[in-house]
């Protein structure tokens, strides 16, 4: 008995060593686990690096073809460096990107950072209410000021990315292009001009006379009626493509989407007013006199660069394109883009002169899951707020210095006159590189930023197309900017968002198909207009109206 209760004693003491032993290497290893937490510190706002130690952060991306590898780019290690944090990528091919981001979404498995994302405001609305994308209005007032300050710089820009709950889920890039601003533009023939005895049409009444000429006077001197007084393209495959939108804002705005107007900030439609049906009449007039090229509403870019660019003798005497590149290469082995200058916006019968106006913000970029921790959280919101700066843009876009680009020698002037600030080197030309990242991820490249750049003096020269831009749009289009533009990054509340993207399309739908009819005379705009007008109640115009009105007020 006494030999069995010393055994007991003996085991039991030593089960109760084996216990305080696993207790304190339990206790060890959270105090180790604890202080390797400790030890990934977060340096203060506006130090480098972010982190004090390596943290992995797993970002959703595109992978463009013409990148390498977004592992070993150089813009990747650069970024890496700079912040201590390594990007562990998820990529999808650039064309599979929303079928991906859709399927990742919904099944849960979803990375931490969603880098780029392109966003739609429904979807930052519907999984920011679901949970699964944070709100991010308290990260960006402790840890982001860059993205502040363009907040309170940039007036759009918070309307344009503010949730209707007041919640902030995503970062969008902001490219301030200043020609893209204003891109239903219309170029014209100059040479052609001057050949049939006229000058640039500044109304209405003058363009159809310059149009009639160009079609009558044999402007290309051939001896052939083989002119195309004006023609264009659908919107899809050449920006600013649809003539309808140049030609229709002398009468009335016409931004070709919403159909959308807003004054007095009262929301209304343009395409049911006295000013479109004389807006179509106008365009019925040219387009049944063949001053209006029969395959503009249907046709694509290529086949306007083919109609362009006949071996023979120019037969294209104008287009409504943003930019004229589409049509011809503006080099020096094809100099027929020289003969073409923009006009500015006409002015109609009632005095009515505007350009549209498109917003430099696109869609939500950069979002944070909940996968994230805290820690998390925050060195990645202050990595955004690292790509807000201008050196990462720089580099981002045109990789190290000294490769695609250099800081500008005293005299050289940027594209509104002043001392450069960088010159954009040439690069031979290769399908693919590993030096930046294009235009992946939140960025902000301003007016101010894009415009800094060594500006070749003539905008007729080889390299000199983006001073040839620039200089059309400050001239003739920036003046003539709209004030009733609806804006295109207001969000529709959630419930409202399916039911007003189905109203757009048929209402859009109906639009532009009668447009076209109205046009090409397939119907005729005094004895079928009423029947058009009445059709738009069946489409749920007074929806429409309120939904967007009601997102308007907000």
């Amino acid at each position: 008995m006494k030999k069995t209760a010393i055994i007991f004693i003996s085991i039991l003491a030593m089960m109760m060593m084996l216990v305080a032993c696993s207790s304190n290497e339990t206790k060890g290893n959270e105090t180790e686990k604890k202080g390797n937490k400790e030890e990934v510190a977060i340096n203060p706002v506006g130090e480098l690096p972010i982190v004090d130690e390596t943290m992995t952060l797993r970002m959703f991306a595109p992978q463009y073809a013409s990148i390498e590898n977004m592992e070993t780019n150089l813009y990747t290690k650069w970024l890496e460096e700079k912040t201590n944090i390594h990007i562990d990528w998820d990529l999808v091919p650039n064309d599979a990107l929303n079928d991906r981001k859709q399927l990742m979404l919904a099944s849960g498995d979803y990375p931490e950072v969603i880098l780029h994302g392109a966003l739609t405001p429904e979807e930052q609305m519907r999984y920011g209410k679901q949970g699964v994308f944070l709100p991010l209005n308290d990260l960006i007032e402790k840890y982001a000021p860059n993205v502040k300050q363009a907040m309170e710089s940039l007036e759009y820009l918070s309307q344009s990315i503010t949730a209707p709950d007041g919640n902030i889920y995503s970062i969008p890039m902001v490219n301030e292009c200043y020609h893209c601003t204003y891109p239903n533009k219309y170029w014209i023939n100059e040479k052609w001009i001057k050949n049939v005895g006229l000058d640039i049409p500044t109304t209405t009444d003058e363009l159809y006379t310059v149009l009639k000429a160009f079609k009558e006077k044999d402007p290309n001197g051939n001896g052939k009626a083989d002119e195309v007084p004006l023609t264009g393209a659908t919107e899809e495959t050449m920006w600013g493509g649809n003539f309808a939108a140049y030609l229709m804002n002398p009468f009335i705005y016409n931004d070709a989407d919403t159909y959308l107007r807003v004054q007095d900030n009262a929301v209304s439609l343009a395409a049911n007013t006295d000013e479109w049906k004389e807006g179509l009449k106008y365009m019925n007039k040219l387009y049944s006199e063949g001053l209006i090229d029969m395959g503009a509403f249907t046709q694509n870019a290529d086949a306007v660069n083919q109609l362009a660019n006949r071996d023979s003798d120019n037969v294209m005497g104008s287009i409504t394109t943003a930019l004229i590149s589409y049509a011809f290469s503006t080099d020096d082995q094809t100099p027929r883009h020289k003969e073409y200058v923009t006009v500015p916006p006409l002015k109609g019968p009632n005095g009515v002169q505007q350009a549209n106006v498109q917003e430099s913000v696109t869609s939500g970029q950069f979002a944070l899951t909940n996968k994230a921790t805290e820690e998390q959280q925050i060195a990645a919101i202050r990595l955004v707020d690292f790509l807000f700066t201008e050196e990462a843009v720089l580099l981002q876009e045109y990789g190290p210095e000294g490769q695609g680009w250099r800081k500008a020698e005293e005299g050289e002037l940027d594209y509104d006159g002043n001392q450069a600030k960088y010159t954009q080197l040439p690069v031979e030309a290769a399908q693919t590189h590993n030096n930046g990242w294009e235009q992946i991820g939140p960025s902000l490249r301003t007016f101010e930023y894009r415009a800094s750049f060594t500006a070749p003096e003539d905008p007729l020269a080889e390299g000199g197309y983006g001073t040839r831009l620039h200089q059309e749009t400050k001239k003739n289009y920036e003046p003539y900017g709209t004030t009733e533009a609806y804006p295109s990054s207001i969000f529709i509340d959630l419930e409202d968002s399916s039911e007003a993207a189905q109203l757009k399309t048929t209402i859009g739908d109906y639009i532009e198909s009668n447009l076209a009819q109205f046009v090409t005379g397939t119907q005729d705009i005094d004895k079928d207009w009423d029947k058009y007008i009445k059709g738009f109640k069946g489409l749920q115009l007074e929806r429409y109206l309120e939904i967007y009105q009601q997102a308007y007020d907000r």
